[in-house]
C-alpha cells in the first residue's frame, strides 16, 4: 500500500486512500485482512511489518497513515472506540496529574474525568474554555500536565480560540489536546494552531455511516509521551478490528462530499430557524449572532460543521414533545451519519449537563435541508 502524499489536497487523499492498491490483485479497494498472526521470516524477523493483530493490521495502519496526513501529524493510532482513544491519552498521564478541561464537552468523557478526580487518579479543573482569563487562572505553570479542548463544543457549540489556548498551555508547560471529532481535519487542523495531540471519535463523521465504533489519536511528534500511549494501546488491546477498519476506510473516502453537504444544510437550517417564534435560541457557529463566530470563521475552513442546537421555548417538556413529533429526523444518539438525528441532551446527560432544559441537538445528514426544515417547523407547530 502506498504511503500518504502530503502534496495532494484532502479530498484527493481521501478518495484514493493515499493511492492504496491491493498488492496481491491490483484491486482498487483494500483487501480485508483478518489474520491475527503473521509469518516470521526464516531469520525470525518481521520484514513485512506485521507480527500480531493486537498491535497492527494492514487496514488499521492504512487508516492511521491517512489520518496523520490529513491532520498534519507525525503519526496516528486507531482505537476500538472514541472513548478508548481519549482515555488512553489521559491514562498516559502520571497519577494525580493536573488537567484543565472544558465545562462544555462530550458528556461521556466529562463523567470519566469526574470519576477519575473523585478517585484521586487525576486532579481536574473544569473551566469555560472560551474565557481565556479563566483558563489562564486555572493553569498551574510547571504543574498542569494537560489542557483538553473541544471546539465547537458539544452540545452548545462553544468556540475555543485554538492558537491562544495552545500558547497558554505551552506557557504552563502542559500538553495541548484537541477533540476534533465535529470539525474533522477538513474544517480544522488543530496541529497547525499548536496542538500536541488530536483525538477523534471516528464513529462519527470520519466513518459517516453509523455502522462502526472507532477512535483515533494523532500526534504532532513522536516523543516519550507518544511511545507510552502506544504501549498502553498494545498492552491493553484496545486496537480497532480489521473489519471495522475496512468499513471505516470505506466511509472515509466520501468524507469530503458528505461534510460539504452537511455544512451547507446546517447553515441553511440555522439561518431559517433563527428568530422562529417557538425557539429561544439557535446555536450554530456559522451564524453571525453566535458569540464565537469570528473565531470560528478564522480557524474553520470550508464550513462551520454539520451540528447545531435549538432551544425550544417551554423548556424540557416542550422540547421532548417536539422531538417526538418529527417524522424525518430520527430520535437517536450519535452524530455525523448520513441520516439526520435529533436528541434532547439534558435528559441524556443528567443533572450536571450544560445543556439548557429546552435544548435539542441536531445532527444534519444528507437529506434535502428543506424537508428537514419543514419537518422541524411542523413538529414545533403541532406541539407549540
Amino acid at each position: 500500500m502506498a504511503s500518504p502524499s502530503h502534496s495532494v489536497r484532502p479530498a484527493t487523499l481521501l478518495a484514493q486512500l493515499a493511492g492504496a492498491i491491493d498488492e496481491a490483485t491490483g484491486g482498487l479497494v483494500p483487501a480485508l485482512q483478518a489474520s491475527t498472526t503473521f509469518l516470521r521470516d526464516p531469520d525470525n524477523r518481521y520484514r513485512r511489518g506485521f507480527d500480531y493483530g493486537r498491535d497492527a493490521n494492514p487496514l488499521t495502519r492504512l487508516f492511521e497513515s491517512v489520518l496523520a496526513a490529513l491532520e498534519g501529524g507525525a503519526a496516528a493510532r486507531a482505537f476500538a472506540s472514541g472513548m478508548a482513544a481519549m482515555t488512553a491519552v489521559l491514562r498516559t498521564l502520571p497519577e494525580g496529574a493536573h488537567v484543565v478541561a472544558p465545562r462544555v464537552m462530550y458528556w461521556g468523557l466529562r463523567k470519566w474525568l469526574q470519576k477519575a478526580a473523585a478517585r484521586n487518579r487525576l486532579c481536574v479543573d473544569f473551566v469555560p474554555i472560551d474565557d481565556l482569563d479563566a483558563v489562564r487562572a486555572a493553569l498551574r505553570p510547571g504543574v498542569t500536565q494537560l489542557l483538553w479542548v473541544e471546539t465547537p463544543a458539544n452540545p452548545t457549540w462553544v468556540v475555543a480560540d485554538l492558537a491562544a489556548l495552545a500558547e497558554l498551555a505551552h506557557w504552563a508547560g502542559a500538553r495541548f489536546v484537541v477533540d476534533n471529532t465535529v470539525p474533522t481535519p477538513l474544517l480544522t487542523r488543530p496541529i497547525a494552531f499548536g496542538a500536541d495531540l488530536v483525538v477523534h471519535s471516528a464513529t462519527k463523521y470520519l466513518n459517516g455511516h453509523s455502522d462502526v465504533v472507532a477512535g483515533v489519536v494523532v500526534t504532532a511528534r513522536e516523543d516519550e509521551f507518544w511511545a507510552e500511549l502506544c504501549r498502553i494501546r498494545h498492552d491493553e488491546g484496545a486496537i480497532l478490528g480489521p473489519f471495522e477498519a475496512w468499513l471505516l476506510l470505506r466511509g472515509l473516502r466520501t468524507l469530503a462530499v458528505r461534510l460539504a453537504r452537511q455544512c451547507a444544510s446546517a447553515l441553511q437550517l440555522a439561518a431559517a430557524l433563527e428568530g422562529h417564534p417557538a425557539l429561544a435560541r439557535v446555536l450554530y457557529p456559522g451564524l453571525a449572532s453566535h458569540k464565537g463566530h469570528t473565531i470560528a470563521a478564522r480557524q474553520m475552513q470550508g464550513g462551520f460543521g454539520g451540528m447545531l442546537s435549538i432551544v425550544v421555548r417551554g423548556g424540557a417538556e416542550a422540547a421532548i414533545a417536539a422531538a417526538a413529533a418529527v417524522r424525518i429526523w430520527k430520535r437517536a444518539t450519535s452524530l455525523g451519519g448520513v441520516e439526520s438525528l435529533i436528541e434532547h441532551r439534558a435528559s441524556i446527560e443528567g443533572e450536571d449537563s450544560p445543556a439548557p432544559p429546552g435544548l435539542l441537538r441536531l445532527s444534519v445528514g444528507l437529506e434535502d435541508w428543506r424537508d428537514l426544515l419543514a419537518d422541524l417547523e411542523g413538529a414545533l407547530a403541532r406541539t407549540g
